[in-house]
């Protein structure tokens, strides 16, 4: 018996001890990943400022402020111009990304129709797909139940959605919004479906597009380029109004991705 007590002491010991460096080694990863989520943020948010200055500047050049431009300058500042808004966005998106990360993201809520939301997107969108050759149709009903949530987050998470389908969409292709109500814990829940007809997610990659920085193409010559993070964003301001997103998907079958706003106790 004295023997046992010593040999399982001993593995107690052991045991104690691997505890022991395995929570070493996560406090390292959970430091690692707190700096790096700082220092994206610290470079996102020093990089708004001068961009916003020459996108700012390009404009004054564009509207003939400093005197007339031929047209091919003309052409030249409004790249300049398109390309620095892309990437002024795409530094919002990591902004936004970093304070997520370091829950640093607050809620507004308040009550509002969808549609609206809807309508306001589809006329910034227009173009866009009008250019690539894409239907864009949208069916939220004007009667839907208002839903209380922050407008601002929201728009957010429809215009990304949005943004992918007619992204992902070749042409002739269809994308759409649609949005109903549905009976959930606290009330009618608002289901939201942002689809197209594009090419379409393969079975197995469904959870991967929403984690960070998480690329289907990840070759240097895929057509679509972004952070990668405009999904976990998603899927982030999603959660934090208490609902869900997901996505159903085949290869060459289109998307349709789904989230969800909870309703309120009556």
């Amino acid at each position: 018996p004295l023997t046992q007590d010593v040999q399982q002491d001993a593995r107690v010991g052991v045991l104690e001890q691997q505890l022991r460096v395995a929570n070493e080694h996560i406090a390292e990863i959970e430091a690692r990943d707190s700096l790096r989520t700082q220092v994206l943020a610290n470079i996102s948010h020093d990089l708004r400022t001068p961009l916003t200055a020459v996108i700012t500047h390009a404009e004054i050049l564009r509207d003939g402020i400093l005197g007339p431009l031929a047209p091919r300058q003309l052409d030249s500042i409004s790249g300049i111009i398109n390309g620095g808004r892309q990437l002024l966005d795409q530094v919002g998106e990591i902004l936004t990304y970093a304070r997520g990360a370091a829950n640093q993201l607050t809620l507004t809520p308040t009550r509002f129709h969808l549609n609206e939301v809807v309508t306001q997107l589809n006329a910034l969108n227009e173009s866009l797909a009008s250019r690539k050759g894409v239907q864009l149709v949208a069916d939220v009903p004007g009667d839907l139940e208002p839903v209380l949530a922050d407008r601002e987050k929201v728009t957010h998470i429809v215009g990304n959605l949005l943004g992918n389908a007619i992204d992902f969409t070749p042409r002739g292709g269809r994308v759409w919004v649609k949005a109903h109500n549905a009976p959930g814990e606290h009330g009618m829940d608002c289901v939201v479906e942002v689809g197209d007809t594009g090419i379409g997610i393969a079975a197995d990659h469904h959870e991967l597009v929403f984690r960070e920085f998480a690329q289907v193409d990840a070759s240097a010559s895929r057509q679509h380029h972004g952070t990668g993070l405009g999904l976990t964003i998603a899927r982030k301001l999603v959660e934090l109004h208490g609902g869900r997103i997901w996505v159903e998907s085949e290869l060459g079958g289109g998307c349709r991705f789904y989230f969800t706003i909870p309703g309120v106790p009556a």
